[in-house]
């Protein structure tokens, strides 16, 4: 069976992505070739996933559908030296944060580009991916991009300029959920619970909102409307995070990843 699917780069994000899209039959496994130089690495991916695996980054130009690029930036230049002058049927894939389309338009000439941004809840298929289109990438394309991406999560297309700002949100989010969470078990803690029970307690609250907002289609406001009851708890306690700056102190750790995405995004091209 002829390689569909390539990827240069076998670090946590690209197997995590590989992994979801084996178990859930995007491909099997004879379909993917990963090009990975560490040799422990390549051993754990072989016997781990039973695929391809090389050393030779111009083996994965044989991907009749997509090639997707799973290394640092730093490396980027490096990887497209070693790819040049060689032609591909596939569809140029990047998930390097901070990588314009203009810049992979740059390192590979005719060939369709898409940039992605996934984040890190991909690891469990749970994540949020953002899609940019080059302008050599057709429909075709980008459906094929939003069905692999599925596999770890959601997926929504976006204009390229949206970017920084989906990183900003959804890129750095699950970073500033996670320090809600734990400042909600230290809260269950000072307030005498065991730590393990209020741990859990704040897990599935942050988990369970999440999923009734999502299934209900409720605005956010509208459910915080309907947990707080005239001089209960619930209104107490948002009384103090008001007070405290909650609110804003969120939307500004948001705008203050997105600019700093922007100066990434400006240094790396």
């Amino acid at each position: 069976m002829s390689i569909k699917f390539a990827m240069i780069g076998g670090g946590i994000m690209g197997s995590a992505i590989l992994s979801r899209l084996l178990s859930q039959g995007v491909y099997q496994p004879d379909q993917v070739l990963v090009s990975e130089p560490n040799g422990d690495r390549q051993k754990y991916l072989t016997s781990t996933y039973n695929i391809n695996v090389t050393a030779d980054n111009k083996a994965t130009l044989s991907a009749t559908e997509a090639i997707l690029l799973a290394i640092k930036p730093q490396i980027l230049d490096v990887v497209v030296e070693q790819l040049e002058n060689v032609t591909t049927e596939a569809v140029i894939i990047s998930i390097l944060a901070g990588v314009t389309l203009s810049r992979l338009e740059k390192a590979f000439p005719q060939l369709p580009v898409i940039r992605v941004m996934p984040n890190t809840p991909a690891t469990v298929g749970a994540g949020m991916t953002a899609i940019a289109t080059g302008r050599l990438a057709t429909s075709t394309h980008a459906d094929l991009a939003k069905s692999i991406f599925r596999a770890v999560g959601e997926v929504v297309e976006v204009p390229e300029y949206q970017m920084d700002a989906v990183t900003g949100l959804s890129g750095s989010g699950p970073a500033f959920v996670a320090l809600m969470i734990e400042a909600l078990s230290d809260g269950g803690v000072a307030s005498g619970l065991p730590r393990a029970t209020a741990t859990a307690l704040a897990i599935q609250t942050v988990l369970g909102t999440a999923q009734l907002i999502q299934q209900t289609n409720l605005h956010p406001g509208q459910l915080k409307d309907q947990v707080t009851s005239p001089g209960g708890t619930t209104i107490a306690g948002v009384a103090t995070l008001e007070k405290l700056g909650f609110r804003s102190a969120v939307l500004e750790a948001v705008k203050a990843a997105y600019q700093r995405s922007q100066e990434l995004g400006n240094f790396n091209n």
